[in-house]
């Protein structure tokens, strides 16, 4: 009897068991299939190039348009930035952070910046024609700027005779990052106009003064903005009249802005040395990526070349090296702009923690 009982027990307890899998077997497939639903909204599929769907999207437009392979090896540098911080958002957002909207606000902006600044924001018509800006780089007529007065102060740069080879690609890449800057002021501009409307159809005085403190952050932002760039413009009109110091202690744009930063801090004459090698280190890293830059795009030249004589015996070879490359450029490209985001926080933090260095 008690055998029986025993193997009657059991026997309950396994059909309990067959009808508690069969319940979860029902309801489980129906959450996966949401979960893999929101999944799939966020991230883009296994095999893309980012997580983050939108930005996958970015980057076969970018390809489809065949944009220069320097081109696209800076783009796919801002959009990995890109797709690191809006996952990092969206980690933020589910813990319950980011309650005013402004990290939101900073990123969509950014995204909105990329677009423009690689002409993927449906204006492609309206823009200047695509060129390598390593091309030509002495001749003017290949030189266009979308600001009418960059495009005066370029052309009298190089009409003047005061730039060697040299000096004009470092003056082209110093225009180009000054051509970025007025990029980035009119997007935010067109935001703070957006935010203006929105106010104006506040629904209740509490939603009023929230959104008031957020219109007050952006005011203050796009401010900062503009006397960046007149800063910026300022500097270059400075650099035509008086040509490069020889004397100076950086030459490229992104570094020596770094530099002026950190001198117009309360820093001590031992953590201003400090920073300086830092900023060297920094420099040297900055003038690698543009020889890959340039090395990359000679390969694509040739790569061409070989191509189109139908040179089977090089093609494979050619092919092997633009794709090194192509994967070098990327990788110098993401760890320069990571490099120049870490400095610009720490020194706006008050300076480099000497541990880092």
């Amino acid at each position: 009897m008690a055998a029986a009982a025993a193997a009657k027990l059991r026997l309950r307890v396994a059909l309990i068991l067959l009808l508690l899998l069969g319940g979860f077997m029902t309801v489980r497939p129906q959450a996966a299939d949401k979960y893999s639903r929101l999944k799939n909204e966020e991230e883009a599929t296994p095999g893309k190039e980012f997580r983050v769907a939108k930005l996958s999207q970015v980057w076969d437009k970018a390809q489809r348009l065949q944009l220069s392979p320097v081109k696209l090896a800076e783009l796919h540098s801002d959009l990995k930035i890109q797709d690191k911080d809006e996952l990092n958002w969206k980690k933020l957002k589910a813990d319950g952070f980011d309650e005013d909207g402004e990290k939101e606000a900073r990123i969509r902006r950014n995204f909105n910046v990329i677009l423009t600044k690689y002409k993927l924001d449906g204006r492609m018509k309206t823009m200047p024609s695509e060129s390598n800006y390593l091309s030509d780089l002495g001749d003017s007529e290949n030189d266009v700027f979308d600001d009418p007065k960059l495009e005066k102060l370029w052309n009298k740069a190089t009409t003047s005779g005061k730039f060697n080879d040299e000096e004009v690609r470092k003056l082209r890449r110093e225009f180009l990052h000054h051509q970025d800057k007025i990029q980035e002021y009119h997007i935010l501009r067109e935001t703070v106009s957006r935010s203006e409307d929105i106010h104006q159809n506040a629904i209740s005085p509490g939603e009023a003064h929230i959104k008031e403190d957020l219109l007050h952050t952006k005011h203050a932002e796009l401010k900062d903005k503009h006397r960046n760039v007149q800063e910026s413009f300022g500097r270059l009109r400075k650099l035509i009249h008086q040509g490069y110091d020889e004397d100076s202690e950086f030459s490229e744009p992104r570094v020596l802005e770094l530099w002026d930063m950190a001198k117009q801090s309360n820093f001590s004459h031992d953590e201003l040395d400090s920073i300086k090698e830092e900023l060297k280190h920094f420099e040297v890293k900055i003038e690698k990526h543009h020889h890959y830059q340039e090395q990359l795009d000679l390969s694509h030249q040739k790569l061409k070349h070989v191509e189109s004589i139908g040179d089977k015996e090089h093609l494979s070879r050619n092919k092997e090296k633009y794709k090194m490359l192509t994967e070098k450029t990327k990788e110098l490209g993401y760890k320069v702009k990571k490099h120049m985001q870490d400095l610009l926080a720490r020194l706006s933090r008050g300076g480099l923690n000497h541990n880092e260095l």
